[in-house]
């Protein structure tokens, strides 16, 4: 449970950023930030990881001539991080059907 709960947050967070990317030059736009992962600590030291809830809130950054707060940069990274724990989390999902699928067929 934790691990789908944790996948769907990232692909959350990576909506979040392409929504945030799309809107780099819309006037008076403010960036997105999600975040979740205190939040699916704490439900999974409680023994309920399908608790936890995702945050999303509104960028604090300067906002530039536009009004518009949206750092490429800051997405960049924000996104690339995201798809090496998705990747990375997703691979431990898979790992896991296999130890159940070996184990199933003896």
């Amino acid at each position: 449970m934790t691990l789908s709960t944790a996948l769907s947050a990232l692909a959350a967070r990576q909506r979040v950023s392409a929504d945030n990317i799309a809107n780099l030059e819309t006037p008076n736009f403010h960036a997105g930030q999600l975040s979740f992962e205190d939040d699916l600590r704490r439900a999974v030291a409680a023994g309920d990881p399908a608790q936890a809830t995702v945050t999303l809130t509104t960028s604090t950054a300067p906002a530039g001539v536009n009004g518009n707060n949206v750092s490429l940069d800051t997405e960049t990274l924000t996104d690339s991080k995201t798809a090496l724990q998705y990747q990375l989390l997703s691979g431990a999902m898979s790992s896991k059907f296999a130890l159940i699928d070996t184990v199933l067929r003896g």
